[in-house]
This record gives C-alpha cells, structure tokens and sequence, in this order.
C-alpha cells in the first residue's frame, strides 16, 4: 500500500522498494559514539539512513507478538531516497537486548552489524551521567551501581532499560550472542579508542565493510555529549576495574586487543 501511494505520487524512489530490506546495523554500544556514526554516514552519498537515530524496533517486544513482525511499520521509518543504497540505522540498544539478535536475523540473515566498544567503565559512567541529566537516577554513581541489581530484578523477567549501568557493559555473553547468529564477516566490531583518536581509520574500515566509498576531510564529531555534573574520583574508577577486569580480559583474549588502558587510572 505504501509503495502504491509513493508509485502514484512520482516517490518511487523514495523509501524501501518491495522486497528491499535493510542493510546494516548500528547496534552498539550505547554512549560509543553511535550517534556520530549515525551522523557520518548519513552524510555519505551511497547511505540511506532512517530518519531519526534509533528506530527501536527489534527491542520492542509488543511488534513481535506471536512471532508476526509487520515489517512494513519497519520499513517506514526510511522514507529518503534508497535507490543505489546501503539502508541502515543505529539503535544501540539492539546489541544488549536478549531478544533482539534473533530477530534481526530472522528480519535480514545477510544484514551487517556495526559494534562500537567503550570501555565499560567510562561507558557505565556516561549513562550513569545521563540519566542524572535526564532526572531519572538520584543516586550517587557507586551507589547506583550497587541498587543495580535490586533495581533489575524489579523489573525482572524484563531487561531494565535505564538501571543498566554494568549489565551493558558484560560485552562477551552480547557478543557470543551475536556470533551464534552471524558470521564474522558480518559483524565488525570496533574499538572506541581508535575512532576517538583517529575517526578516518575507522570510518574507512566501515565504508570498506559496507563495500562503499570512503569519505573525504573527515572531522571529529562530537554529538549529544553532555558536560558531567561531576568527574569520575579515583576510588570509583578502581571500584570499577576490579568489577570489569576479568570481562576485560576476556574481550582481550576474544578480540586480540590492547585494552590495558581500560584497566588504568589514566583515560
């Protein structure tokens, strides 16, 4: 129906044609410079991006009602021209959502994903700081950390959308999720610390993974961030090593990376 419509208006180019599906995804990790991702690439002239960051569609548990997804209310929130395109969008939420990888693969098997990895203690940090922005956390960081699991459980079997600061950060069991569904080379995951210091290394290994053009002159960009109501003390960021080293190791181990910085006192 929609289709017709756009057909009958001259729009046909317009949005996804039938039988078209997305292409790739932006999935993670939240407060990992998705946004600015998003924002890159909807710059570049072979990406239809959906017309706002995080569609948050294969999170929504009541669009997958006895297993019957419409699609079509999916494919609506693409409404640029496609025609000739990569079509993607970035919910970083897709990645740490249990139910989410399944879906995707049963939307696209062929679709691509987009991993983005923070160091999970400045990344519980910044969403700690954002929902004190938001008005929706009270509590001291430390303290929220330690309410977290009380705090899930009052939501349980639910994942908590808000009260997330650690459980987001346990990369490997969201990782293994995905690799369970999706080849390697499907998945490309990335190292925060490298698109920060040096955004073109990274946009080119995601324009090389999508099989389009790189970009030209690219500058860092910087969205949503917020100015923190206070900076992380050196007792938190030893509280938090010591509950992420092991997971840290881990992603060492699995990925092949450097990440003793992570475990640091320096940034």
């Amino acid at each position: 129906m929609l289709n017709q419509l756009k057909s009958r208006l001259g729009l046909h180019h317009l949005g996804l044609k039938e039988g078209q599906k997305v292409d790739f995804l932006i999935c993670g990790a939240q407060k990992s410079g998705t946004s600015a991702l998003n924002k890159y690439l909807a710059a570049h002239p072979g990406v239809c991006v959906a017309d706002k960051k995080e569609v948050h569609y294969f999170d929504r548990d009541e669009f997958f009602v006895e297993n019957k997804p419409d699609y079509e209310e999916y494919h609506s929130s693409f409404s640029g021209n496609t025609q000739n395109k990569r079509v993607g969008e970035a919910t970083p939420i897709y990645m740490y959502w249990e139910q989410a990888t399944k879906r995707i693969w049963e939307y696209n098997p062929q679709i691509k994903l987009i991993l983005m990895l923070r160091n999970p203690i400045d990344r519980a940090y910044s969403h700690w700081n954002m929902e004190r922005y938001k008005g929706k956390e009270s509590l001291p960081f430390l303290e929220a950390v330690e309410m977290e699991s009380v705090r899930r459980q009052n939501v349980s079997p639910l994942q908590d959308r808000v009260y997330s600061y650690l459980d987001r950060g346990y990369y490997l069991n969201q990782l293994k999720r995905i690799n369970r569904y999706f080849p390697a080379n499907q998945v490309l995951v990335l190292k925060y610390d490298d698109y920060r210091d040096r955004p073109d290394n990274t946009l080119n290994k995601i324009c090389d993974f999508l099989n389009i053009s790189r970009l030209k002159n690219v500058k860092n960009e910087i969205v949503y961030a917020r100015p923190y109501i206070t900076n992380m003390t050196v007792e938190e960021r030893e509280a938090m090593a010591k509950i992420y080293e092991a997971e840290i190791r881990g992603l060492e181990k699995l990925l092949d990376w450097d990440c003793s910085k992570w475990l640091g006192l320096s940034h």
